[in-house]
């Protein structure tokens, strides 16, 4: 006598998503944290709403844009004066693409660094006071 067991395996339809401002705030920090960058610059909106509050924007300068699998960004920063743009663009690419990745799964496609302006460290401290 044969005997056969039906099991049936139901299936879970899983998705994980996130919102834009959660990519764009784990590139800012990433981005923050290479040496080179000294801000990450949004519009003049954004500037004068840290001027009222005054806080920090992780998300400022940078719009994401988030996919199921997949995203693009891009940023706008300025950079130290005397500092290789090209090695700071690299650094940050990488740097952001590890990030990413490591805590979301999704893979960068396209990266876009737009130096807005260059600046010594000295006018930065000047200007955050």
């Amino acid at each position: 006598m044969t005997t056969t067991t039906n099991t049936t395996t139901k299936t879970i339809d899983e998705q994980l998503t996130f919102d834009d401002q959660v990519i764009e705030k784990i590139a800012g920090i990433t981005a923050s944290r290479v040496p080179g960058i000294l801000s990450l610059d949004g519009n003049m909106f954004s500037e004068l709403a840290d001027k009222v509050t005054s806080g920090s924007n992780p998300t400022k300068g940078i719009d994401a844009d988030v996919g199921e699998k997949q995203v693009a960004l891009k940023m706008d920063a300025t950079i130290e004066y005397g500092k290789s743009a090209p090695e700071i663009f690299k650094a940050v690419c990488s740097e952001v693409q590890r990030a990413i990745d490591k805590m979301t799964g999704l893979k960068l496609v396209k990266f876009e660094l737009h130096v807005n302006d260059v600046k010594t460290r000295e006018e930065v401290e000047k200007d955050a006071k």
